[in-house]
């Protein structure tokens, strides 16, 4: 008699293996720790290898849209920044007619990769006008290496990211089939980023941060775009902050909407992440996105 074979079990991950892992990504940027702490919280160095891909990004996974999807037209440009070139990714709708509102998609820790283009395109196919840029142009542009691409990012001046933001929002406005109107959706160190561009340009028509760092209260006080946050509810490192944000945003009479997804990480909205991408989670805040931007950049 044939014994049935036993299929492999797929490894469970606890909380704290995402909080280490967020650790690792966010701060301390030490592989070898973050190897060490998962094995000890995994049991073997074998459950932690087979766990360690499954918290991180996969870029070999399928796009929602694919790059050669015959409703939209995407290239690779390049734009004036605020002391060089910047490399982007361009979406329009194939069948465009007429002028549209503008967005910025603004990249992770990671740089612009596939996953952040195939967010691109997902937002041209929503009816707008899609630039991906690619925020460490100046110092070359987004390498293959995730952990290169993260340990690139401690050496970005925010100055200069602020910036090149800055010159973002001024090439979307001259763009003789863009309305003039520009919004941006960031996520992550994008999220932090479209927050610091509602800062600096004050000509921005919306902005979409989800699970961002925060301005200071005093920064705060000078944005004029209508925001929409998202945060994750058991991302505690970033929405440490979500109080203060408020607070400030009140006292300047900034037009906002906060949602928290309840059990829900840091980078719900990435799918590529089987760990921590939280479909429900992130199908509810693009929704929302969409209809934000639709009502702000019409």
């Amino acid at each position: 008699m044939t014994e049935p074979v036993a299929k492999p079990t797929q490894p469970i991950i606890t909380q704290a293996m995402i909080d280490a892992y967020d650790e690792y990504t966010h701060l301390t940027l030490d592989r070898r720790r973050f190897m060490e702490q998962l094995t000890r919280l995994a049991g073997s160095g074998a459950a932690a290898a087979a766990i360690a891909p499954m918290l991180a990004a996969n870029s070999a996974k399928a796009a929602i849209v694919a790059e050669d999807d015959s409703r939209v037209k995407g290239e690779d440009i390049t734009y004036p920044g605020s002391s060089g070139e910047i490399k982007a990714y361009l979406v329009k709708p194939a069948d465009q007619s007429g002028r549209l509102g503008t967005v910025i998609v603004i990249h992770e820790n990671r740089g612009l990769n596939p996953h952040i283009r195939d967010v691109a395109r997902r937002v041209a196919l929503e009816g707008f006008i899609a630039l991906a840029p690619d925020f460490l142009s100046p110092l070359g542009g987004t390498p293959s290496d995730e952990d290169r691409a993260r340990d690139m990012f401690t050496k970005l001046d925010p100055a200069q990211v602020a910036a090149d933001g800055v010159a973002t929002v001024a090439y979307l406005k001259s763009l003789k089939d863009g309305n003039a109107k520009v919004g941006a959706v960031g996520f992550c160190w994008g999220g932090g980023a479209v927050n610091q561009l509602a800062v600096h340009a004050l000509d921005l028509s919306a902005g979409v941060a989800y699970y961002g760092m925060q301005p200071k209260a005093e920064d705060a006080a000078k944005i004029k775009a209508p925001l929409l946050l998202h945060y994750a509810g058991l991302d505690s490192r970033t929405n440490a902050g979500i109080d203060a944000y408020k607070k400030a945003l009140d006292a300047a009479h900034v037009e906002y909407k906060v949602y928290v997804y309840e059990g829900a990480n840091h980078a719900f909205n990435n799918d590529t992440s089987a760990a921590r991408y939280d479909k429900k989670a992130a199908d509810l805040a693009w929704g929302r996105t969409v209809a934000f931007l639709k009502e702000k950049l019409a």
